[in-house]
């Protein structure tokens, strides 16, 4: 048989050669595909869908034999015009080629037409029932998503029992046939049988609710509408993802076994629920990969640590390969892998060390404020946080305060500066001992060692150098009594030169004297007043008066120091208090005296308050908690200046006397009172006009002749007694040229008889010194040390002792100064001014 098989021009090579073709034929032709299509195709309609990559993968070319039927990529078949199929079937093949026509497919495509049954015209006359109760289709169905057909794929009929009696028309609607998605369910009208037109992605529609309908040719609907309810199965089309496609995770470095460090999640699509979005984790890589520091629990992603060895000075930063698988984890399950970053936080688990045991350093004597020496630390945590940052301090040698360590905020340094001058005469080198520590307090885990504190040992050289003097204790105090007077010595201010531990061949000089109270010897440096020492002066704070001194050795160099005065208190200033005091009647009848004592609080209050004699008839003096006094009016006086001499005492008795000027006015407040004062006494400046000064010349002369004509009657009447002596007139007439009475009548008195006198009118009789008389116009009554004048016209009384504001007594004698006369005769001058005025104008 091998040999036959052999030979070239055999039999058994023939046949072989056959079978080969045919098989040949087989692969290439595909599985024939049958779709049952409604009778009447409409153009540009989907008639169907087939698969394709059955039969060839990724087809470039795709040819219809039958033009009427054209194919897309997808496998949808549409016809190109109307075409209405007989009973007979009718096929075509789909003609597929790939990309380098080396390989071609053919696909046999068999379409046949549904059967149409005869239909029975239903009659109007006859009855038709309504089903109510029992459903006239089967139950809900359910498609499968990602489908590959062929399409259009049979779904479900509904049939109606009256179809056994009528012709019944079957139509649907709902979403998926005339809401979206459109177009993806079709009835046929005459059987009842629903198809589905393509795929579907439950992810987009995971279900469709479809009303069916059965109605008779002639519009009639025996049946309610039927509800279909088409479920889309899931297909595990969808691989799961993680929510977050970066994803960084912290944990603090030396955390213990099991710290959680996140949780990862991931998304499926799928139907929740079932084993396509049961989802599993797992770690894939870490890198670095050794040792093993982190797990995942498979079913929530919760990633936890597995040692407690994690120290971020080795490595800071982890990175975790993972993937997320469905169907539980199977092979077969779809997965998505990501990167998860893990990083380290710093604990303060390292502590600082100083790069050098022992310093060296100098510093000249006296310096201050001066940098010496700068330490390095090394600390391996983190830079720039308080886990890493130093703290230093001086631990022995600073026991005088005179050096001072800070931390540099850039370099992390320790600078050590000298705050207060050293001495070399007192010690000529300083060792010192700095520990360094951090911010910062160590980490309690578990794996670390207790700190240890590192210290370094600090020797400071102090330089000699030629200083100059030292003014030690820059303040001085020195005692002084209070109104030392000038020419007097005091202790001043002395410096001392470091180098010779003594004062000899220091200068001094004063260049702070604010009242040159002193002078200053500048050898010695003591004081000596020039003048009278006052500690009420405004120099003088707090008892105290200072004075800054230079003092310069014989190179120029100095130094300054204060030197402060305390003066003790005496008592030199007797109480003060303001002499001019106002009383408004309208709203009280006393005034508040408030006195001020210079001196000090122990020559102050409290206050003796005196009252003169000679104004305790008008005034009273009421003290008041021993630093006020009340000036009250015994009764109310006239409105006028009143003079009131009173007496302060301090607590020692020293005094003085004061004359108080007190105004009393008829005023609410203190300002009006002296507005209403000071127009009344100024006199206006004013110029008079010329029917002014006629007005005043008539007016005088009428009342010169008024008098002259009284004295003339009073004369002639031979029963009157002579009413004055010779010798009055000549007394008390005093020539003036003056229209009042002279500056000579401020210093004589005015001498009266002590009889009274009756000036009487020319009418009747006179009356003697004893008798009766009686009073026709004005009556002139002359008394001993007074002059009353009374008028009948208007019932006034008016007194000189009334003008003064006093009370006359019937044997007192007084004098009355220009001002009182002027007081009392101003006002009667006017009227009688007003009234010759008044004649001549009328």
């Amino acid at each position: 048989m091998a040999a036959a098989c052999a030979a070239p021009g055999s039999t058994f090579s023939k046949q072989l050669l056959f079978l080969l073709l045919v098989l040949v034929l087989l692969c290439n032709a595909c599985q024939k595909v049958s779709l049952q299509v409604p009778s009447h195709l409409k153009a540009e309609k989907p008639i169907g869908k087939v698969n394709l990559e059955e039969c060839l993968k990724s087809p470039s070319l795709i040819l219809s034999s039958d033009p009427a039927f054209r194919i897309l990529e997808d496998g949808t078949i549409y016809a190109t015009h109307d075409l209405l199929l007989s009973s007979e079937k009718r096929g075509f093949s789909i003609l597929l080629s790939d990309s380098q026509g080396q390989e071609q497919k053919k696909l046999e495509i068999v379409l046949s037409a549904r059967e149409k049954k005869a239909f029975r015209k239903r009659h109007t006359k006859e009855p038709v029932h309504k089903r109510s109760k029992r459903r006239w289709a089967p139950i809900p169905c359910s498609l499968m998503e990602n489908s590959l057909g062929p399409f259009p794929q049979h779904v479900q009929r509904i049939q109606s029992d009256f179809s056994q009696n009528y012709s019944i028309f079957y139509s649907i609607s709902g979403p998926g046939v005339d809401k979206e998605p459109f177009n993806l369910f079709y009835i046929e009208k005459d059987t009842g049988d629903i198809y589905c037109t393509r795929s579907i992605d439950r992810e987009e529609y995971d279900q469709f609710m479809v009303y069916g309908y059965a109605t008779t040719a002639d519009g009639y609907a025996p049946e309610y509408p039927l509800p279909l309810l088409f479920k889309v199965e899931d297909d595990n089309d969808n691989a799961p993802y993680f929510e977050t496609k970066l994803t960084v995770f912290s944990v603090p470095e030396n955390c213990r076994y099991g710290t959680s460090v996140g949780q990862v999640t991931a998304i499926d699509k799928d139907e929740p629920g079932t084993l396509h979005t049961r989802l599993k984790y797992k770690i894939l890589q870490q890198i670095p990969d050794h040792p093993k520091h982190f797990t995942v629990h498979p079913d929530t992603g919760v990633i936890t640590t597995t040692t407690p060895l994690l120290d971020r000075e080795k490595c800071d930063t982890y990175k975790l390969v993972m993937e997320v698988r469905d169907m539980g984890g199977q092979p077969f399950g779809l997965f998505t892998t990501g990167t998860i970053t893990i990083s380290l936080e710093d604990e303060n688990d390292n502590s600082p060390c100083f790069t050098q045991s022992s310093y060296f350093a100098e510093v000249d004597e006296n310096r201050i404020d001066v940098e010496i020496l700068r330490m390095m630390v090394q600390d391996q945590d983190l830079p720039n946080t308080p886990h890493s940052k130093a703290v230093y301090k001086i631990l022995q040698g600073n026991e005088n305060g005179n050096f001072k360590i800070t931390t540099d905020p850039n370099t992390n340094e320790g600078v050590l500066c000298v705050v207060k001058p050293l001495n070399y005469e007192v010690s000529r080198q300083v060792t010192l001992q700095i520990s360094v520590l951090n911010e910062a307090q160590f980490t309690n885990a578990a794996n670390t060692q207790p700190p240890t504190m590192c210290t370094a040992t600090v020797t400071v050289k102090i330089k000699d150098r030629d200083e100059g003097p030292e003014c030690l204790p820059p303040v001085k105090v020195i005692q002084s009594k209070d109104g030392l007077p000038a020419g007097q010595q005091l202790l001043g201010y002395k410096a001392m030169d470091p180098e010779t531990s003594s004062g000899e061949g220091l200068r001094y000089k004063m260049v702070g004297d604010e009242d040159n109270w002193f002078e200053i010897n500048e050898s010695t440096g003591d004081l000596r007043t020039v003048k009278v020492l006052d500690r009420e002066s405004k120099f003088v704070k707090n008892n105290q008066y200072n004075i800054s001194v230079v003092a310069m050795d014989s190179v120029g160099r100095s130094c300054t120091g204060t030197l402060v005065v305390l003066l003790e208190d005496f008592n030199d200033h007797p109480p003060q208090i303001d002499k001019d005091i106002t009383i408004c009647q309208q709203e009280k009848d006393y005034a508040v005296l408030e006195p001020v004592d210079l001196d000090g609080p122990d020559n102050g209050p409290p206050f003796q308050f005196l009252l003169d004699n000679s104004s305790s008839k008008l005034w009273t003096l009421e003290s008041q908690d021993g630093k006020r006094a009340i000036l009250r009016q015994r009764h109310n006086l006239n409105y006028n200046y009143y003079s009131v001499p009173i007496q302060i005492q301090d607590r020692h008795g020293f005094s003085a006397k004061h004359v108080l000027s007190v105004r009393v006015c008829d005023c609410t407040i203190p300002s009006e009172c002296r507005m209403a004062i000071e127009e009344r006494d100024v006199k206006p400046n004013v110029i008079l006009g010329k029917w002014a000064i006629l007005a005043m010349v008539l007016g005088s002369a009428l009342l010169l002749c008024i008098l002259f004509t009284c004295f003339c009657v009073t004369t002639t009447k031979r029963t009157v007694k002579k009413c004055f002596p010779d010798d009055v007139a000549q007394q008390n007439l005093i020539v003036s040229n003056t229209e009042g009475p002279g500056e000579e009548v401020t210093e004589a008195n005015i001498r009266l008889p002590t009889q009274t006198v009756n000036i009487c009118d020319t009418s009747t009789s006179v009356g003697t010194l004893g008798g009766q008389g009686i009073k026709t116009q004005q009556n002139f009554e002359m008394v001993k040390g007074g002059y009353t004048l009374e008028s009948n016209k208007g019932g006034g009384h008016h007194t000189l002792e009334s003008s003064k504001g006093g009370v006359l007594g019937a044997a007192d004698t007084g004098r009355y100064a220009y001002t009182d006369w002027q007081t009392f005769t101003q006002p009667r001058l006017g009227e009688e001014s007003i009234r010759g005025h008044t004649l001549i104008k009328n």
